[in-house]
């Protein structure tokens, strides 16, 4: 089984797109070197914030080797593993491993929210498909499957590669929870942006960020001040953060995250449909609120 160290932030990367609509590989693999350099631990691609479900299969594949081919053994590359159907979601994650993946984000299937014995023989058949070490992405909110702290001590039981939790659902007790159960066996992750302080001091030692396409060094600090128990300078830091980390908590994520990268000079707002780019009435105060915390962002180089 591969080895990852699941610990410290982990971006669920953006996928970039020129102005036809492809996939910009070029940009791509520059992005995740830049967070990487500000010291993120690991790449989280085609989840959510990635725009994955938008993405056809070859799509995916390609994303997954421009990014080993930019990145190599610097940090691994954890893929988010979703689909409508078991089968499609087996067939990514083998893809993932051929393609040089180091583990895998595992989701419960799109759209359909079956009983747990049919969430668990889903999740049985995609993390059993691959040796690779799995994280368990929990996100009651936008998928409707709520996997309980019990559910998962019950497949750590049926899966030894099952090593890590992201949970997304912005209950800090179900992290306290599934710390008290699985102590060190299950490494956990905040997976939304303004609760990783909350997480760290739960029992998390990581978080699978978006803001952090934008904003890594911030996003390293606040998790390393988190971790190390500075707690007046964590939430110095997390007070100035906290209006643009919230952006990650309403639907339009994707657009606003990628909005936060074009103010920074990293990225575009290009989307795919039918996604669109922030606009009307909305875009003015969200554009000025993003500069104002840029323009104070208290890790700014002179």
């Amino acid at each position: 089984m591969s080895d990852v160290q699941w610990e410290g932030v982990m971006p669920a990367i953006t996928t970039p797109f020129n102005e036809d609509g492809s996939v910009d590989h070029v940009f791509l693999a520059e992005h995740a070197s830049w967070m990487i350099d500000a010291g993120c631990t690991g790449m989280v691609p085609l989840g959510s914030l990635g725009e994955g479900a938008t993405l056809d299969f070859d799509e995916k594949l390609a994303v997954l080797e421009t990014l080993v081919g930019a990145i190599g053994d610097r940090v691994p590359i954890i893929p988010g593993i979703a689909a409508l159907a078991t089968h499609q979601a087996v067939e990514l994650a083998k893809g993932a491993q051929s393609k040089g993946c180091r583990g895998l984000m595992v989701l419960p299937p799109y759209v359909y929210q079956g009983t747990w014995e049919e969430t668990r023989a889903h999740f049985d058949q995609v993390i059993g498909a691959t040796d690779l070490p799995c994280m368990l992405y929990n996100n009651p909110i936008a998928y409707g499957t709520d996997v309980s702290p019990e559910q998962m001590v019950e497949l750590c039981a049926r899966h030894d590669n099952l090593r890590a939790m992201k949970d997304s659902g912005g209950d800090v007790r179900k992290v306290t929870a599934n710390h008290a159960l699985h102590g060190d066996r299950v490494a956990l992750f905040a997976g939304l942006d303004d609760m990783p302080f909350e997480a760290v001091h739960a029992g998390a030692v990581g978080w699978i960020g978006g803001l952090v396409n934008a904003l890594p060094r911030e996003s390293v600090e606040l998790l390393r001040l988190s971790l190390a128990g500075e707690r007046d300078a964590a939430l110095a830091l997390y007070a100035w953060f906290l209006p643009l980390l919230r952006l990650d908590t309403v639907p339009e994520f994707v657009q606003l995250i990628k909005l936060v990268q074009q103010e920074v000079g990293m990225g575009t707002e290009r989307v795919r449909a039918p996604r669109r780019p922030i606009s009307g009435p909305r875009r003015e105060p969200i554009v000025a609120m993003v500069r104002e915390r840029l323009a104070t962002n208290p890790m700014k180089e002179a």
